[in-house]
Protein backbone atom coordinates (compact mmCIF):
# COMPACT_ATOMS: atom_id res chain seq x y z
CA UNK A 1 0.00 0.00 0.00
CA UNK A 2 1.32 3.21 -1.12
CA UNK A 3 1.78 5.66 2.06
CA UNK A 4 -0.94 8.21 2.42
CA UNK A 5 -0.54 12.07 3.89
CA UNK A 6 -3.56 14.10 4.47
CA UNK A 7 -3.16 18.02 3.54
CA UNK A 8 -5.60 20.67 4.41
CA UNK A 9 -6.30 24.45 4.04
CA UNK A 10 -6.81 26.11 6.94
CA UNK A 11 -8.90 29.05 6.76
CA UNK A 12 -12.25 27.39 6.08
CA UNK A 13 -11.71 23.61 6.21
CA UNK A 14 -10.67 24.24 9.70
CA UNK A 15 -11.52 27.61 11.15
CA UNK A 16 -13.86 30.20 10.02
CA UNK A 17 -11.82 33.22 10.10
CA UNK A 18 -9.77 35.39 7.54
CA UNK A 19 -7.55 36.92 9.74
CA UNK A 20 -5.69 39.22 7.18
CA UNK A 21 -9.14 40.73 6.77
CA UNK A 22 -10.12 40.68 10.64
CA UNK A 23 -6.83 42.33 11.47
CA UNK A 24 -7.51 45.11 8.50
CA UNK A 25 -10.99 45.39 10.15
CA UNK A 26 -9.82 45.68 13.49
CA UNK A 27 -6.22 48.24 13.47
CA UNK A 28 -7.43 50.46 10.11
CA UNK A 29 -10.02 52.48 9.81
CA UNK A 30 -12.50 51.05 6.80
CA UNK A 31 -10.35 48.25 6.71
CA UNK A 32 -13.11 45.84 5.84
CA UNK A 33 -13.32 48.01 2.76
CA UNK A 34 -9.59 48.51 2.24
CA UNK A 35 -8.98 44.31 2.62
CA UNK A 36 -11.87 43.76 -0.14
CA UNK A 37 -10.58 46.20 -2.55
CA UNK A 38 -7.86 44.87 -2.18
CA UNK A 39 -8.81 41.27 -2.64
CA UNK A 40 -10.83 42.28 -5.92
CA UNK A 41 -7.66 43.77 -6.74
CA UNK A 42 -5.90 40.27 -6.53
CA UNK A 43 -8.20 38.90 -8.24
CA UNK A 44 -7.93 40.82 -11.17
CA UNK A 45 -3.84 40.59 -11.00
CA UNK A 46 -4.54 36.47 -10.92
CA UNK A 47 -7.07 37.00 -13.85
CA UNK A 48 -4.41 38.69 -16.01
CA UNK A 49 -1.83 36.82 -14.99
CA UNK A 50 0.58 39.91 -13.55
CA UNK A 51 4.26 39.00 -13.82
CA UNK A 52 5.39 37.36 -10.06
CA UNK A 53 2.35 37.44 -8.64
CA UNK A 54 0.26 34.46 -7.16
CA UNK A 55 -3.23 34.36 -5.65
CA UNK A 56 -3.10 35.32 -1.90
CA UNK A 57 -0.75 38.33 -2.22
CA UNK A 58 -2.65 40.43 -0.70
CA UNK A 59 -1.23 39.17 2.25
CA UNK A 60 2.09 41.32 0.44
CA UNK A 61 0.38 44.34 -0.60
CA UNK A 62 -1.10 44.68 2.99
CA UNK A 63 1.81 44.75 5.24
CA UNK A 64 2.87 47.82 5.08
CA UNK A 65 -0.13 49.10 6.11
CA UNK A 66 -0.78 47.00 9.18
CA UNK A 67 2.51 48.10 10.02
CA UNK A 68 1.94 51.97 9.11
CA UNK A 69 -1.46 51.11 11.67
CA UNK A 70 1.04 50.25 14.68
CA UNK A 71 0.57 46.32 13.94
CA UNK A 72 3.63 44.39 15.45
CA UNK A 73 4.64 40.68 15.73
CA UNK A 74 3.12 40.13 19.62
CA UNK A 75 -0.14 42.40 18.62
CA UNK A 76 -0.91 40.05 15.62
CA UNK A 77 0.27 37.23 17.78
CA UNK A 78 -2.58 38.11 20.91
CA UNK A 79 -4.97 39.25 18.44
CA UNK A 80 -5.32 35.65 16.46
CA UNK A 81 -5.01 33.62 19.53
CA UNK A 82 -7.97 35.86 21.16
CA UNK A 83 -9.89 35.72 17.66
CA UNK A 84 -9.74 32.34 16.54
CA UNK A 85 -12.70 30.75 15.45
CA UNK A 86 -12.88 26.94 15.01
CA UNK A 87 -15.32 25.61 12.53
CA UNK A 88 -17.39 22.49 14.71
CA UNK A 89 -15.37 19.41 14.87
CA UNK A 90 -12.14 20.88 13.95
CA UNK A 91 -10.49 20.14 16.53
CA UNK A 92 -11.20 16.21 16.67
CA UNK A 93 -10.43 15.98 12.75
CA UNK A 94 -6.97 17.43 12.82
CA UNK A 95 -6.42 14.81 15.75
CA UNK A 96 -7.74 12.08 14.66
CA UNK A 97 -5.50 13.10 11.09
CA UNK A 98 -2.50 13.45 13.42
CA UNK A 99 -3.02 10.26 15.01
CA UNK A 100 -3.69 8.07 12.08
CA UNK A 101 -1.76 9.73 9.08
CA UNK A 102 1.01 11.91 7.91
CA UNK A 103 -0.91 15.46 7.96
CA UNK A 104 0.14 19.09 7.01
CA UNK A 105 -1.49 22.30 7.30
CA UNK A 106 -0.59 25.01 4.06
CA UNK A 107 -2.32 27.61 4.63
CA UNK A 108 -2.05 31.40 3.41
CA UNK A 109 -2.10 32.76 6.67
CA UNK A 110 0.47 34.93 8.52
CA UNK A 111 2.76 32.39 10.73
CA UNK A 112 1.56 34.34 13.90
CA UNK A 113 -2.39 33.36 12.77
CA UNK A 114 -0.97 29.44 12.18
CA UNK A 115 0.77 29.75 15.55
CA UNK A 116 -2.18 30.26 17.19
CA UNK A 117 -3.92 27.63 15.78
CA UNK A 118 -1.58 24.61 16.22
CA UNK A 119 -1.66 25.79 19.69
CA UNK A 120 -5.49 25.79 20.03
CA UNK A 121 -5.36 22.03 18.35
CA UNK A 122 -2.15 20.67 19.54
CA UNK A 123 -0.88 20.49 15.98
CA UNK A 124 2.63 20.38 15.49
CA UNK A 125 3.78 23.79 14.02
CA UNK A 126 6.74 21.96 12.25
CA UNK A 127 3.60 20.70 9.79
CA UNK A 128 2.93 23.62 8.70
CA UNK A 129 3.45 25.94 5.98
CA UNK A 130 2.43 29.70 6.06
CA UNK A 131 3.01 32.92 4.98
CA UNK A 132 5.90 34.25 7.05
CA UNK A 133 5.83 38.08 8.23
CA UNK A 134 8.37 39.69 10.55
CA UNK A 135 6.36 42.85 11.19
CA UNK A 136 9.33 44.21 13.36
CA UNK A 137 11.92 43.95 11.08
CA UNK A 138 11.87 47.19 9.44
CA UNK A 139 11.14 50.76 11.13
CA UNK A 140 8.81 53.06 9.78
CA UNK A 141 8.67 56.57 9.66
CA UNK A 142 5.75 59.41 10.09
CA UNK A 143 6.07 61.08 7.27
CA UNK A 144 6.24 57.13 5.37
CA UNK A 145 3.05 56.31 7.73
CA UNK A 146 1.56 59.88 6.60
CA UNK A 147 1.98 58.59 2.86
CA UNK A 148 0.66 55.13 3.41
CA UNK A 149 -3.01 56.88 4.95
CA UNK A 150 -3.31 58.75 2.28
CA UNK A 151 -2.52 55.77 -0.14
CA UNK A 152 -4.99 53.50 1.83
CA UNK A 153 -7.69 56.74 1.54
CA UNK A 154 -6.49 56.41 -2.25
CA UNK A 155 -6.85 53.19 -3.04
CA UNK A 156 -10.35 52.76 -1.31
CA UNK A 157 -11.79 55.00 -4.62
CA UNK A 158 -9.27 54.09 -7.39
CA UNK A 159 -9.44 51.98 -9.83
CA UNK A 160 -6.93 49.07 -10.74
CA UNK A 161 -4.53 50.85 -12.88
CA UNK A 162 -4.32 53.47 -9.67
CA UNK A 163 -4.71 50.50 -7.46
CA UNK A 164 -1.27 48.92 -9.32
CA UNK A 165 0.95 52.51 -9.30
CA UNK A 166 0.50 52.56 -6.01
CA UNK A 167 1.42 49.21 -5.38
CA UNK A 168 4.21 48.79 -7.00
CA UNK A 169 5.58 51.75 -8.11
CA UNK A 170 5.16 54.31 -5.28
CA UNK A 171 5.08 51.95 -2.26
CA UNK A 172 8.59 50.10 -3.13
CA UNK A 173 10.02 53.32 -3.13
CA UNK A 174 9.54 53.79 0.54
CA UNK A 175 11.91 52.31 2.85
CA UNK A 176 8.90 50.48 4.62
CA UNK A 177 8.56 48.81 0.73
CA UNK A 178 10.98 46.66 1.74
CA UNK A 179 9.09 44.65 3.61
CA UNK A 180 6.54 43.32 1.34
CA UNK A 181 9.32 42.29 -0.55
CA UNK A 182 10.67 39.75 2.09
CA UNK A 183 7.51 38.38 2.17
CA UNK A 184 6.81 35.01 0.25
CA UNK A 185 3.17 33.96 0.51
CA UNK A 186 2.03 30.29 0.94
CA UNK A 187 -1.03 31.11 -2.06
CA UNK A 188 -1.16 29.75 -5.50
CA UNK A 189 1.82 28.49 -6.49
CA UNK A 190 3.08 28.88 -3.12
CA UNK A 191 0.96 26.25 -2.16
CA UNK A 192 1.90 23.67 -4.47
CA UNK A 193 5.52 24.24 -3.74
CA UNK A 194 4.77 23.40 0.08
CA UNK A 195 3.19 20.11 -1.32
CA UNK A 196 6.22 19.09 -3.37
CA UNK A 197 8.64 19.83 0.05
CA UNK A 198 6.18 17.89 1.96
CA UNK A 199 6.35 15.13 -0.87
CA UNK A 200 10.33 15.27 -0.59
CA UNK A 201 10.18 15.10 3.24
CA UNK A 202 8.01 12.23 3.51
CA UNK A 203 8.52 10.01 0.64
CA UNK A 204 4.96 10.39 -0.93
CA UNK A 205 3.44 10.33 -4.34
CA UNK A 206 0.54 12.30 -5.75
CA UNK A 207 -1.32 9.54 -5.80
CA UNK A 208 -1.16 9.04 -1.71
CA UNK A 209 -2.24 12.65 -1.12
CA UNK A 210 -5.61 14.00 0.17
CA UNK A 211 -5.75 17.96 -0.35
CA UNK A 212 -8.75 19.48 1.35
CA UNK A 213 -9.10 23.14 0.13
CA UNK A 214 -12.13 25.68 -0.28
CA UNK A 215 -10.83 29.05 -2.37
CA UNK A 216 -8.84 30.43 -5.54
CA UNK A 217 -5.37 29.91 -3.29
CA UNK A 218 -6.08 26.21 -3.26
CA UNK A 219 -6.38 25.96 -6.98
CA UNK A 220 -2.98 24.75 -7.68
CA UNK A 221 -2.89 22.17 -5.31
CA UNK A 222 -6.13 21.16 -5.61
CA UNK A 223 -5.23 20.83 -9.56
CA UNK A 224 -2.29 18.71 -8.75
CA UNK A 225 -3.74 16.43 -6.25
CA UNK A 226 -6.32 15.58 -8.97
CA UNK A 227 -4.01 15.44 -11.85
CA UNK A 228 -1.66 13.19 -9.96
CA UNK A 229 -4.65 10.65 -9.04
CA UNK A 230 -4.66 11.21 -5.19
CA UNK A 231 -7.93 13.28 -3.98
CA UNK A 232 -9.04 16.20 -3.97
CA UNK A 233 -11.72 17.84 -1.61
CA UNK A 234 -13.66 20.97 -2.29
CA UNK A 235 -15.26 22.05 1.57
CA UNK A 236 -17.51 24.78 1.18
CA UNK A 237 -15.63 25.53 -1.88
CA UNK A 238 -16.09 29.25 -3.69
CA UNK A 239 -15.74 28.56 -7.58
CA UNK A 240 -12.10 28.39 -8.15
CA UNK A 241 -11.72 25.28 -5.22
CA UNK A 242 -15.22 23.44 -6.87
CA UNK A 243 -13.45 23.58 -10.28
CA UNK A 244 -10.28 21.75 -9.65
CA UNK A 245 -11.64 19.52 -6.91
CA UNK A 246 -13.68 15.80 -7.16
CA UNK A 247 -15.79 15.97 -3.97
CA UNK A 248 -17.57 18.24 -2.45
CA UNK A 249 -18.28 18.92 0.94
CA UNK A 250 -21.10 21.40 2.36
CA UNK A 251 -21.53 21.33 5.96
CA UNK A 252 -20.72 23.18 9.13
CA UNK A 253 -18.86 20.39 10.50
CA UNK A 254 -16.37 18.65 9.78
CA UNK A 255 -17.12 15.10 10.80
CA UNK A 256 -16.88 14.26 7.00
CA UNK A 257 -14.05 15.32 6.44
CA UNK A 258 -12.51 13.07 9.19
CA UNK A 259 -14.88 9.90 7.48
CA UNK A 260 -13.20 10.65 4.24
CA UNK A 261 -9.50 10.65 5.35
CA UNK A 262 -10.48 7.53 7.47
CA UNK A 263 -11.23 5.72 4.33
CA UNK A 264 -8.55 7.10 2.19
CA UNK A 265 -6.04 6.17 4.72
CA UNK A 266 -7.05 2.48 5.56
CA UNK A 267 -8.13 1.76 1.87
CA UNK A 268 -7.49 4.06 -1.38
CA UNK A 269 -9.34 7.13 -3.03
CA UNK A 270 -11.67 4.13 -5.29
CA UNK A 271 -12.96 3.66 -2.20
CA UNK A 272 -13.94 7.43 -0.56
CA UNK A 273 -15.10 7.89 -4.40
CA UNK A 274 -17.42 4.70 -4.03
CA UNK A 275 -18.40 6.31 -0.38
CA UNK A 276 -19.70 9.51 -1.81
CA UNK A 277 -21.36 7.62 -4.72
CA UNK A 278 -23.55 5.90 -2.28
CA UNK A 279 -24.07 8.36 0.33
CA UNK A 280 -25.08 11.20 -2.34
CA UNK A 281 -28.03 8.86 -2.58
CA UNK A 282 -28.56 7.38 0.77
CA UNK A 283 -26.64 8.88 3.10
CA UNK A 284 -26.80 5.71 5.79
CA UNK A 285 -27.11 3.58 3.50
CA UNK A 286 -23.62 4.26 2.99
CA UNK A 287 -22.76 3.93 6.34
CA UNK A 288 -24.11 0.06 6.76
CA UNK A 289 -22.94 -1.33 3.66
CA UNK A 290 -19.25 0.05 3.68
CA UNK A 291 -16.64 -0.75 5.94
CA UNK A 292 -16.95 2.32 7.83
CA UNK A 293 -14.78 3.17 11.17
CA UNK A 294 -18.35 2.66 13.75
CA UNK A 295 -16.84 5.81 16.38
CA UNK A 296 -16.90 7.94 13.38
CA UNK A 297 -20.42 6.24 12.37
CA UNK A 298 -21.49 7.05 15.99
CA UNK A 299 -20.13 10.90 16.27
CA UNK A 300 -21.81 11.48 12.22
CA UNK A 301 -25.32 10.07 13.89
CA UNK A 302 -25.05 12.46 16.64
CA UNK A 303 -23.33 15.48 15.31
CA UNK A 304 -26.63 15.06 13.15
CA UNK A 305 -29.55 13.86 14.89
CA UNK A 306 -31.35 16.93 14.88
CA UNK A 307 -30.39 18.83 12.00
CA UNK A 308 -29.66 18.17 8.31
CA UNK A 309 -27.24 16.18 7.14
CA UNK A 310 -23.98 17.46 4.79
CA UNK A 311 -24.20 17.46 0.95
CA UNK A 312 -21.34 15.64 -0.54
CA UNK A 313 -21.27 14.63 -4.06
CA UNK A 314 -18.73 13.91 -6.55
CA UNK A 315 -18.55 16.96 -8.70
CA UNK A 316 -19.77 16.95 -12.77
CA UNK A 317 -20.93 19.64 -14.92
CA UNK A 318 -24.49 18.69 -14.47
CA UNK A 319 -24.60 19.59 -10.74
CA UNK A 320 -21.98 22.02 -10.27
CA UNK A 321 -23.93 25.09 -10.42
CA UNK A 322 -26.79 23.39 -7.81
CA UNK A 323 -23.26 22.59 -5.84
CA UNK A 324 -21.52 25.91 -6.08
CA UNK A 325 -25.03 28.33 -4.67
CA UNK A 326 -25.55 25.39 -1.93
CA UNK A 327 -21.11 25.91 -0.83
CA UNK A 328 -21.49 29.87 -1.26
CA UNK A 329 -24.37 30.29 0.73
CA UNK A 330 -22.79 27.51 3.61
CA UNK A 331 -19.70 30.11 3.30
CA UNK A 332 -21.52 32.86 3.78
CA UNK A 333 -24.16 31.48 6.61
CA UNK A 334 -20.95 29.92 8.77
CA UNK A 335 -18.48 32.48 8.16
CA UNK A 336 -20.54 35.34 7.83
CA UNK A 337 -21.39 37.61 4.53
CA UNK A 338 -18.34 39.51 4.79
CA UNK A 339 -15.56 36.10 4.81
CA UNK A 340 -17.60 34.09 3.03
CA UNK A 341 -18.21 36.18 -0.06
CA UNK A 342 -13.60 36.50 -0.27
CA UNK A 343 -12.54 34.71 -3.01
Amino acid sequence: MIKKAFITDCEGPISLNDNAYELCREFIPDGDKFFKVVSSFDDYLVGVNHENYNAGDTLKLIAPFLRAYGLSNEKILEFSNKNLSLLNGAKETMEYAKKNMISYIVSTSYGQYIKALSNEINFPYKNTFYTYLDIDTIPIKDDEKDLLFSFKDEILKSDFDHQEKIFFEEIPKLNIGRISENIVTVGGLGKKIAINKIMAREDLTGKGLMYVGDSITDVESLQFVRESEGLSVSFNGNESALKESEIAIISDDTIVTSVLLDLFGRYNKEYCLEFVKTYSNDPYRAFENLRMNFSLMDKFREVFEDKEIPTVQLIDDDNFNYLLEMSMDMRKKIRGENIGELS
